[in-house]
C-alpha cells in the first residue's frame, strides 16, 4: 500500500472526539458543571464564578449534602482534630497502610446503624456497588441478578462487571420479578439487587414484598439506600430500618457523601459476606483507603444523626413545603413521597434553558436532568431542600418558575 493511500486510512482522533461532544450539543445532553464554592455555615448559600466578574451570591437547590451535615460544627471540628491528629492522608491500601483506627471505628458504626455484624468502607458509592455486585456474582458460580430497571449506573456497571446472567424486571413490579425468578432453575444462586429511594423519579421500593419473594425463592437481596440512609429511620438507617426490613436483606449499601455529608460508600452484611468481599473485590483491595480525615468527618456525623432527628424532621418539612407551593401555583411537580422535588420539563433543552436563566437572573442554581439518567422525553429538574432552605427562599424560587415556565412558553398544570 502506498504511504498517501496509509495516510487515508489513519484513524483522525480529533474528529471522532468533536463528533461525540457535537452529539452532545445536537441533543440538548452537554452537560456544563458550575464553578462555585459553598459557603461555611450559611449553606446554602454560595457562590458563583462563572459568567461574571468575581463571585456572584447564588442560592443551592440540587445538592446531595441532603441534611447540610457537609456545614455541621461537629464534622467539622472532628475533621480539623483528625487533621491535626495524623496528617492528610492514609498511606495507601488498607492491606499496605492505610487501616486507620478511624475506619475501624466507621465501620463498626455502620454495621451498628443497619444491624449487621459487620461493614466495610469504600472510597465512594459507585465503588461499593461496582465492586460488591462483581464480586458477590463471580464467587457464586452460576449466579443469576434481577435487577430494577431504574437501577443506577454504578448497579449496572457491577452487574456487568460480573459476567452474571442478569434479568431486568420492570420498575417496582413484583409480579414481573416473581415471573423472573419462577422460570429460573432453583438450583442456580439468585442475587436481587434493587434501590430504596429511586432519586430521579423520587418514590420507593416495596421491600418487604421483594423480601418474600427472595425466601421463596431462596435468592440474596442487596439493597441500594444512598439517596435514605441518614434521612429516614429512627436512627437514620434508611427505608429498610424506617419499615422494619433491615434484617430481611442481605447487603445494604450506601454512601457517607450525600446525608451524611462528606465522601465515601460502604456495604453492610453479614461478617462472613464482608470478609469475601474485602478478601476478593479488585475495588477494594486495590484502590488507597479514605483520608482518616474524611472518615472522622463521617463518624460525627453518623453519631450525630443516629441521636438526632431534628434534621431529618426538617428536611422532610421543607420537601413538604416546596411541593405544596409548586401544585399550588400550577407548576408540574411530579408525585413523590419522598425529600427529592422533581419538576417535569420533558424537553432537554428547554430544560436547560430553565437552569440557565435561574441562575444568571435569579440567583438559583439547579441541574437539568437530562438522557442518560432519565429516559429521553422525561428531563427534568430535581430540587432538594433541605433543613437550611427557608419557606421566604422556596416562594421566592416558586414566583420565579412561573415567570419563566410562562416566558418559555411551558405547560402548566391547573392549579390545586
Amino acid at each position: 500500500m502506498r504511504l498517501h493511500e496509509q495516510k487515508e486510512r489513519r484513524v483522525n482522533y480529533e474528529q471522532v472526539f468533536d463528533t461525540a461532544i457535537e452529539r452532545l450539543h445536537s441533543e440538548g445532553r452537554y452537560r456544563v458543571f458550575i464553578d462555585i464554592l459553598r459557603n461555611k455555615g450559611s449553606y446554602p448559600n454560595a457562590r458563583c464564578f462563572a459568567g461574571h466578574n468575581g463571585p456572584k451570591p447564588i442560592t443551592v437547590w440540587c445538592s446531595n449534602d441532603y441534611l447540610a451535615m457537609g456545614q455541621h460544627p461537629k464534622v467539622i471540628a472532628a475533621m480539623e482534630e483528625a487533621l491535626h491528629d495524623v496528617g492528610a492522608g492514609s498511606g495507601g491500601t488498607r492491606n499496605i497502610g492505610g487501616n486507620t483506627h478511624y475506619h475501624i471505628d466507621l465501620e463498626g458504626e455502620l454495621a451498628d446503624l443497619h444491624g449487621k455484624e459487620g461493614a466495610l468502607l469504600f472510597t465512594s458509592g459507585y465503588v461499593s456497588n461496582d465492586a460488591t455486585l462483581s464480586t458477590l456474582a463471580k464467587i457464586l458460580p452460576g449466579c443469576v441478578i434481577f435487577s430494577d430497571e431504574f437501577n443506577h449506573a454504578s448497579m449496572i456497571a457491577g452487574i456487568r462487571n460480573s459476567g452474571a446472567e442478569k434479568k431486568i424486571f420492570r420498575h417496582n413490579d413484583v409480579a414481573h420479578l416473581e415471573e423472573l425468578l419462577a422460570e429460573t432453575d432453583p438450583a442456580l444462586p439468585k442475587l436481587i439487587a434493587f434501590e430504596s429511594v429511586y432519586s430521579m423519579d423520587a418514590d420507593i421500593a416495596p421491600i418487604h414484598a421483594i423480601c418474600d419473594l427472595a425466601e421463596k425463592y431462596n435468592a440474596l437481596t442487596y439493597i441500594d439506600e444512598v439517596h435514605a440512609v441518614g434521612m429516614y429511620g429512627a436512627r437514620g438507617g434508611g427505608i429498610s430500618e424506617r419499615d422494619e426490613a433491615a434484617h430481611r436483606i442481605d447487603i445494604i449499601e450506601g454512601t457517607l457523601g450525600k446525608a451524611f455529608g462528606v465522601m465515601g460508600g460502604y456495604v453492610a452484611a453479614d461478617k462472613r459476606i464482608i470478609d469475601v468481599i474485602r478478601s476478593y473485590a479488585p475495588g477494594f483491595i486495590f484502590t488507597t483507603s479514605l483520608s482518616p480525615v474524611l472518615v472522622a468527618g463521617v463518624l460525627a456525623a453518623v453519631r450525630h444523626l443516629k441521636a438526632s432527628n431534628a434534621e431529618r424532621e426538617a428536611q422532610q418539612e421543607a420537601a413538604s413545603t416546596l411541593k405544596e407551593l409548586f401544585a399550588e401555583a400550577g407548576l408540574p411537580v411530579m408525585a413523590s413521597t419522598t425529600h427529592i422535588v422533581p419538576l417535569m420539563v420533558g424537553d432537554p433543552v428547554r430544560a436547560k434553558k430553565v437552569s440557565d436563566i435561574l441562575l444568571a437572573e435569579y440567583g438559583v442554581y439547579v441541574q437539568p436532568i437530562n438522557f442518560p439518567t432519565v429516559p429521553r422525553g422525561t428531563e427534568r429538574l430535581r430540587f432538594t431542600p433541605g433543613p437550611q432552605h427557608t419557606r421566604a427562599m422556596m416562594v421566592d424560587l416558586t414566583k420565579a418558575l412561573v415567570e419563566i415556565w410562562h416566558r418559555l412558553d411551558l405547560e402548566m398544570k391547573q392549579a390545586a
